[in-house]
């Protein structure tokens, strides 16, 4: 998935679609963790909350189907 940074004030800001926040069980105003390993930026949930599987399913199953044309690119 390809993300365009945008300028919010003084600051530049990358945002995150909600199914890719409810894969990672985050949600508006909880805090991550940034760490840049081997030039890649990692985001990790601070305090990461326990998904049911079922949910976790779903959601993968939403991204999937939202950006097929684009993964299937990727995967080229």
């Amino acid at each position: 998935m390809i993300k365009q940074l945008r300028k919010v004030g003084n600051s530049t800001a990358l945002l995150l679609d909600k199914p890719i926040l409810e894969l990672l069980g985050l949600k508006d105003r909880d805090q991550v963790q940034l760490t840049v390993t081997n030039g890649s930026l990692v985001v990790t949930a601070v305090s990461p909350t326990t998904e049911n599987q079922n949910k976790f399913e779903e959601c993968v199953d939403r991204v999937m189907k939202s950006r097929r044309k684009l993964l299937k690119r990727l995967s080229r």
